[in-house]
């Protein structure tokens, strides 16, 4: 199995070398310090794994069941910690994926699924969210792609990179077409906690019994550098088999990890951080939806959920194009382009990062940039 680079990390790993006086497209919320765990911390604990599971530690799987409204639906031996929901979505697909399967993905979605679907061989169904149609879910390209040959379907909610959100009649259709084809279903909610319209959608793993949710505290915590996200399935075998592959790859979980974590989703401390990142997320959310609105070279369909989302460029360059020439001086303004997510018309602007991403200087620099090519670039 040859798994290529896709385009998202290819440009994270060709701009890594520069020094980015501002950040536009942030995917997570204001990282915490260290110093804000260590009265939590025991430092007479071995760093050795957590000597109680194999599956992550009981308080950590439990947190992550509450959170996820699952505490009544699934039981914690249900959950699989893992290295962040990358791992998780990496198990699930690893395990349950045969050459000739048919696997049925999102675009624009997280380009993992298209990347993990090339190098296991196996027969790509796409469905495709139309910016004409707000980015909506395809339900009918669902209907017509889903067959009894299926194994897995995989999605994102909030979706992304666009923010759209499915709604939980939406989530109950869907499970309901993978329920009549007997086939797995995959819903990553890595962004589940920040939705802007509405509450917290239900997770997948309570409403069909082979759905999968998979997460992590990277995004609406901030805490990506802890590499901890989860899985969870009703299925035994399915969080069986995943343990099994993870012995043979990054084998059991990180302790440091797992005691964080488990201390940042402590009912208290995870209410208040959500409603931080929250309030932060919105505020921003707010300043940037009124400058596409005031801005001729600028449009996008506002996220309802998450820290990211899709705008597209009225001007006759690329995304990438447009990217690199932020990011160089004098503008020195980091963003993602659209062509990571196969949209090479957009950028993918984000609300996340708080005070350490300077986002008042980047809009600032983004509109000197819109500016100065619009005479001889506008379309």
């Amino acid at each position: 199995m040859k798994v290529e680079i896709h385009k998202l990390f290819e440009y994270l790993l060709d701009t890594t070398v520069h020094k980015p006086e501002a950040v536009l497209g942030l995917s997570l919320a204001s990282p915490p310090k260290l110093g804000a765990f260590l009265d939590d911390l025991d430092p007479e604990m071995p760093l050795d794994w957590n000597n109680r599971s194999f599956q992550g530690l009981p308080e950590l799987r439990a947190h992550v069941l509450r959170e996820a409204g699952l505490t009544d639906a699934c039981a914690v031996d249900d959950v699989l910690i893992t290295a962040g929901a990358a791992e998780a979505n990496y198990l699930v697909m690893r395990q349950l994926l045969q050459p000739g399967d048919e696997f049925v993905i999102e675009t624009p979605g997280w380009p993992q699924a298209a990347v993990m679907a090339k190098a296991l061989e196996v027969s790509t169904r796409t469905l495709s969210r139309a910016e004409a149609d707000g980015w909506r879910f395809p339900m009918d390209q669902l209907r017509d792609a889903v067959s009894s040959r299926t194994k897995l379907i995989f999605l994102t909610n909030p979706n992304n990179p666009t923010g759209q959100l499915l709604s939980a009649a939406e989530l109950c259709e869907i499970a309901s077409i993978a329920s009549h084809h007997g086939a797995y279903l995959v819903v990553d909610e890595v962004y589940a906690g920040l939705e802007w319209e509405g509450e917290r959608r239900p997770s997948i793993a309570g409403i069909y019994e082979r759905g999968i949710t998979t997460g992590s505290v990277s995004k609406a915590l901030g805490l990506q550098g802890l590499r901890t996200g989860w899985l969870v399935c009703r299925d035994r075998d399915v969080v069986l088999d995943a343990v099994i592959l993870r012995e043979n790859s990054s084998e059991i979980m990180n302790i440091m990890g797992e005691v964080i974590a488990e201390i940042a989703m402590r009912p208290e401390r995870y209410s208040t951080a959500i409603a931080s990142a929250r309030r932060e997320g919105s505020a921003n959310l707010e300043r940037l939806d009124q400058f596409i609105e005031a801005q001729p070279f600028l449009s996008w369909i506002r996220p309802q959920g998450g820290l990211i989302g899709l705008a597209r460029l009225h001007l006759a360059l690329d995304g990438e194009q447009f990217a690199r020439k932020l990011l160089a001086a004098p503008y020195r303004t980091f963003l993602i382009p659209g062509t990571a997510y196969d949209e090479p018309a957009h950028i993918r602007l984000g609300v996340g990062g708080g005070e350490l991403v300077r986002f008042d200087v980047g809009l600032e620099r983004l509109s000197s940039l819109l500016e100065a090519l619009s005479s001889t670039l506008y379309v």
